[in-house]
């Protein structure tokens, strides 16, 4: 090992709004040693994910919030560099709950444990189309939305990790897929590479004269990761028996201060006799073979493209969950460790 030290971000306080790099602190700690039936871990990649924030705050949650003075938790992939377990031979790559730091002693299975990445998948794979993001994705299209061929899906938060895979599982199932972005670069990404079939930026657009043009019957699946403004301009715009699903709320609904009120035309779910649902991606565990078999399959096929945005270093990760929520990231955001 050529680390003399492990490097682990510290929740030093609960944030206020804004994540700040002064939140965390960067302490030096001894390379741990791995026990019986455990495995030390080299972690080389941090999916850095905007539920993330929302384990910050001291408010209910999925689950429990990352207690002060205790490494921040992340999902990552990494490689065993020593063992005491069958399942996880030196050499090998995991993913799994690593947290923001250099090593960490795992042992194998469970939600919060470390698996082997399957083979034939790039380890990096499986902090997107084959973690949390696919996963949502899918559920989030196939189970929550009932998306079918021919109907029209609007997808918010669409250059982002989720966003961008639900909007490309809706191209696969048949679905004419109108995407919102921030600014022309991610929309030119998302018809020019994702595939969908049209993108609106709702930094220069008028949204609602957007939709009007684009779905001039309606919205069929709402896939929405914004919550606040861009979630009404979607209700606006339902067809009827419409299906919103409830992905996330970027736009505050994971900063730790009270969120705006609304939607204020929530009666268009009523009128147009829509369904909301939201939903965790840990709701369907028993079902995960399925949705991974699934999305092998469409990417194998070349149908789900993965863009990566990558901070440099351990160092980063407070400044990159930070980027989640000033637009900063294209697709998946990662820090190489």
């Amino acid at each position: 090992m050529t680390n003399e030290v492990n490097r682990q971000w510290i929740l030093r306080r609960r944030p206020d709004g804004p994540v700040r790099d002064e939140d965390f602190e960067l302490r030096h700690n001894p390379i741990p040693v791995p026990g019986p039936g455990e495995a030390l871990v080299r972690v080389r990649w941090l999916s850095i994910d905007p539920t993330q924030r929302g384990w910050l705050n001291d408010a209910e949650n999925y689950i429990d919030a990352v207690p002060l003075g205790e490494v921040m938790r992340g999902g990552g992939v990494g490689q065993v560099v020593s063992s005491d377990a069958a399942a996880l031979p030196v050499g090998s790559w995991v993913a799994g709950m690593v947290g923001w730091q250099d090593y960490v002693v795992a042992a194998e299975g469970g939600l919060f444990g470390v698996n082997a990445v399957p083979e034939g998948v790039p380890p990096k794979l499986m902090l997107s189309v084959f973690g949390a993001p696919g996963l949502t994705a899918y559920f989030g299209m196939v189970d929550v939305g009932r998306a079918e061929s021919g109907q029209t899906v609007l997808v918010s938060a669409a250059a982002g990790a989720t966003g961008s895979l639900a909007g490309q599982i809706a191209k696969a199932l048949g679905c004419k897929v109108i995407g919102i972005a921030g600014g022309p670069a991610k929309c030119s990404w998302l018809t020019g590479t994702a595939g969908f079939d049209a993108a609106i930026d709702y930094r220069g657009d008028d949204i609602d004269a957007r939709l009007r043009d684009l779905a001039p019957e309606g919205v069929d699946v709402f896939f929405d990761g914004v919550g606040g403004d861009i979630l009404e301009h979607g209700l606006a715009h339902l067809a009827s028996r419409a299906r919103i699903v409830l992905a996330g709320a970027v736009s505050s609904g994971y900063r730790g201060v009270d969120p705006p009120r609304g939607p204020r035309n929530y009666m268009q779910i009523a009128l147009r006799r829509a369904r909301m649902e939201g939903f965790i991606f840990l709701d369907y565990l028993d079902r995960f073979p399925e949705a991974f078999a699934a999305l092998l399959g469409w990417y194998r096929q070349g149908e789900l493209t993965v863009a990566e945005t990558v901070g440099a270093g351990l160092e980063s990760a407070p400044g990159a969950l930070r980027s989640l929520f000033e637009g900063g990231n294209l697709g998946k955001q990662l820090v190489e460790v």
